[in-house]
């Protein structure tokens, strides 16, 4: 499995290679562990451990606000989620790979997708999208989770397996990114970062409370009571951090035309992209800002 930050990419942008700078000066292994960038040789137990983390998709076709928008033509005929399944499936196991839908049957054309592509799937509650989850990992033996959210087509799988590889070694409930002002990076527009978290976390936010919010909005309970639970976040790059008119994840047809259209003119140059090629992007192409900080200001999370 490719890590990520472990060395200069072909053809990364100066931001990327900036942000590399920054941990090279680490070199005592007791910083890097405590920072997170360092782990030391797993145990038979641990490797153990790893092999029961599990990515897991949250998706549904019910979106009351761009219904469908899973499916809709995204690059060339492929919806978002077909995309979404391409990209992962060209770094991670199948078999570590589970789409977490509803048993509402407008859902049967998601998990024919995951078919094709072999990975997992299961279908659970519609509205408590956090006791599918539990149940979801129950059925695939998945002690630790990377959540994912299918309407982030931008999602950037360096930093996922970045994740993923801290958090198969660590002891943390909750794992994740944040900005500088301490905004974790699920409640931005951003749409780079998946998160991470392990099933007890999960039972354990069942057990605390029966509010709504908080079994359709899986992990802000996590977040919401830090006392609770053992988190670890890590900053986002400042060169992303920097902006406020970045909005990648899809909620309206006015994000899903705009988007579609900045995804297929990378794309199609580099499938293979990350954050810092897309900023490049927007860096060069401006006229896009103005657009998606609009949107921002109008569907404020």
């Amino acid at each position: 499995m490719k890590r990520v930050f472990q060395g200069k990419r072909e053809h990364s942008p100066p931001e990327a290679d900036e942000f590399l700078k920054q941990f090279d000066k680490f070199d005592d292994v007791s910083v890097k562990m405590a920072i997170g960038f360092y782990s030391p040789m797993a145990s038979d137990d641990e490797i153990e451990e790893m092999n029961e983390a599990k990515i897991i998709i949250q998706a549904r076709t019910g979106s009351t606000r761009l219904p469908q928008k899973m499916i809709l033509p995204f690059y060339e005929n492929e919806g978002i989620f077909s995309l979404i399944l391409k990209r992962l499936t060209s770094i991670i196991n199948k078999n570590d790979i589970i789409l977490a839908t509803s048993t509402n049957e407008n859902n049967d054309v998601l998990t024919d997708i995951a078919k094709e592509y072999g990975v997992n799937y299961f279908r659970g509650s519609e509205n408590d999208v956090l006791q599918r989850f539990i149940d979801a990992a129950n059925e695939f033996n998945a002690k630790k989770i990377i959540r994912v959210c299918a309407d982030n087509p931008f999602l950037d799988l360096e930093f996922l397996n970045f994740l993923l590889d801290n958090f198969k070694k660590s002891d943390y409930d909750y794992m994740s990114f944040m900005t500088s002002n301490g905004t974790p990076t699920i409640k931005t527009h951003y749409g780079f970062w998946a998160e991470a978290v392990t099933l007890n976390a999960l039972k354990k936010v069942k057990s605390m409370t029966d509010e709504n919010l908080y079994h359709e909005h899986v992990t802000n309970f996590i977040y919401a009571n830090p006392n609770d639970f053992n988190i670890k976040f890590f900053n986002i790059p400042e060169v992303i951090d920097e902006h406020d008119d970045i909005r990648l994840t899809i909620d309206t047809q006015i994000d899903f035309d705009i988007q579609k259209e900045i995804f297929n003119k990378i794309y199609k140059i580099k499938p293979d992209f990350n954050a810092f090629d897309v900023l490049t992007f927007l860096n060069e192409n401006k006229e896009y800002h103005a657009i998606m900080k609009n949107e921002i200001l109008k569907n404020q999370k």
